[in-house]
């Protein structure tokens, strides 16, 4: 249950960072990072930075950011399919 909860804050942090980033845009002040964006992403936060970036309609020209984006999102998935399929393998060899 605290991987959850952990999931979530990470998820709200990073929708609200990417919120932010993107208030600071309009205010043509300074900027957080794409690298930072891109860890919070990296770490866990894809749900939360996807959701902003789609709801505030941010980074969604960057080609390059979104390049950067989509490979995460990729790794993230090639990940989870092979966690979950050599659990499987360890729970029926057992």
């Amino acid at each position: 249950m605290t991987l959850l909860y952990s999931f979530l804050i990470l998820n709200i942090l990073t929708f609200i960072i990417t919120a932010y980033d993107k208030r600071l845009a309009i205010a043509n002040k300074k900027r957080i990072s794409e690298e930072t964006l891109l860890t919070f992403a990296a770490i866990g936060g894809t749900i939360g930075s996807a959701l902003a970036m789609y709801i505030f309609n941010h980074k969604t020209s960057k080609k390059y950011y979104l390049f950067k984006f989509y490979k995460i999102v990729i790794i993230q998935i090639l990940i989870a399919v092979g966690l979950f399929y050599f659990y499987e393998k360890i729970v029926t060899n057992s």
